[in-house]
């Protein structure tokens, strides 16, 4: 469970660094930058897990590409983070990089559910000899039987 503070920076961190890829440093990606999906602090404070969500409509392998591409600009990126957070942090905290495959997950589960095949409930019938007879309730109980 992650503290106030945590969650404070973790907070600070995601928009900032949502600035600095897009009004600081946008010569560094081609196309659209990266979007921030979450930001989990260390309870130290010392290092960031940063999920990115690609929004490059292609293959898993330019995923990866965009990934590498911000893992090589990490030090540029903290640069450029620690300017904007100098006055609220002491310490930038380390940033890692990872790809946020949610989205790509809900639409696997979602293509999963949708071709599973769930027949019909088919409710109990009544014998052909009462064709106005109520349904028999289900024996939950041995005493059941008793009480009919």
């Amino acid at each position: 469970m992650e503290s106030k503070r945590q969650q404070k920076v973790a907070s600070l961190l995601q928009q900032d660094l949502a600035a600095v890829f897009q009004r600081d440093l946008p010569h560094l990606f081609p196309g659209l930058p990266p979007g921030i999906s979450l930001v989990r602090v260390s309870p130290d404070l010392g290092v960031a897990r940063v999920y990115l969500s690609v929004l490059t409509v292609g293959t898993a392998s330019s995923d990866d590409q965009q990934l590498a591409l911000v893992q090589d600009t990490a030090k540029e990126i903290r640069q450029a983070l620690a300017k904007r957070v100098r006055k609220q942090l002491r310490i930038v905290p380390e940033l890692v990089f990872f790809l946020d495959d949610s989205a790509s997950y809900a639409a696997h589960m979602d293509n999963v559910f949708g071709n599973l095949h769930i027949p019909p409930a088919i409710p109990e019938q009544p014998t052909p000899d009462e064709p106005n007879a109520a349904p028999k309730r289900p024996k939950l109980f041995a005493d059941d039987e008793e009480s009919n």
